[in-house]
C-alpha cells in the first residue's frame, strides 16, 4: 500500500516536471523570465530522486 502511494506522488511529480518544463520552453521562445521555471525544475529533480529511493527501499 506505502510503495503504491510512492508511485503515485512519483507520477505526479513527473508530471508536473513535463508541465513546467514546457512552460520554460515557451518561456525562452518569447523572451520571458524563466528563472523561476528553472528553480521549480530543480526542484522537483531533488523531489523526484528522493521518491525513487523510497520506492527502491520496498523493492
Amino acid at each position: 500500500m506505502v510503495q503504491r502511494k510512492i508511485a503515485d506522488e512519483l507520477n505526479f511529480l513527473k508530471a508536473d516536471y513535463v508541465r513546467i518544463q514546457e512552460d520554460l520552453e515557451k518561456l525562452s521562445f518569447v523572451g520571458g523570465n524563466a528563472a523561476s521555471a528553472e528553480e521549480q525544475l530543480v526542484r522537483l529533480e531533488n523531489e523526484i530522486a528522493d521518491k525513487r529511493k523510497e520506492l527502491a527501499a520496498y523493492r
